[in-house]
């Protein structure tokens, strides 16, 4: 099973996530963040990823630490769940088009934490959601999973869009990266013989 239950409490948050990369894209999450939830059900849903995310945080002061701590948890979870990285694809990429917005998302599950993130959204806020908070769940989330992301939005007019195109590519392309290929089962895929 390529599953993972990872549990984080803080003086700031608690926060459980579940994993399970052999799913069909169901989702239960309840961060307190309405908008945040919409994107992390985007990478269950289009990521084919069972995802369990629970969160209670100071929200009184804002959603920055929620948001973190959720990316943290999750790429614990991810790393966790990837276990040897034996027989996986190992890289993967996405475009997603949602009406004006186009993004694209490339992965490497390296062993590596590196994110690259171009993404100049049109507006500070999205409702209540403050969009600096999107480069600081990858931010986190990439350290904790220790992968390699590149994200650009390529274009776009509405922030909502921006952001929800972002999470659907980074979704597809975590599906590709994790997917097993049966041409190299049972193999590293790298020539230092470890990710």
């Amino acid at each position: 099973m390529r599953a993972a239950e990872i549990s984080r409490d803080t003086l700031e948050t608690r926060v459980r996530v579940q994993l399970d990369l052999e799913g069909s894209g169901r989702s239960h999450l309840s961060t307190g963040i309405g908008f945040f939830d919409h994107m992390l059900d985007q990478i269950a849903r289009h990521g084919l990823v069972d995802l369990t995310v629970e969160a209670q945080g100071d929200l009184f002061i804002d959603a920055h630490h929620t948001v973190e701590d959720v990316g943290i948890t999750l790429g614990q979870a991810l790393a966790k769940a990837l276990g040897d990285k034996k027989g996986l694809v190992r890289y993967g990429h996405a475009y997603v088009p949602l009406d004006e917005a186009l993004a694209r998302v490339v992965i490497d599950l390296s062993g590596r934490p590196g994110l690259v993130f171009n993404v100049e959204f049109t507006r500070a806020r999205i409702g209540e959601f403050d969009v600096d908070l999107v480069r600081e769940f990858f931010q986190a989330l990439v350290n904790h999973a220790a992968i390699t992301v590149h994200i650009d939005c390529l274009r776009g007019v509405n922030a909502h869009h921006q952001a929800e195109a972002v999470f659907k590519a980074f979704a597809r392309a975590l599906r590709m990266a994790v997917s097993q290929d049966p041409r190299a089962a049972g193999l590293v895929p790298s020539t230092k013989g470890s990710l």
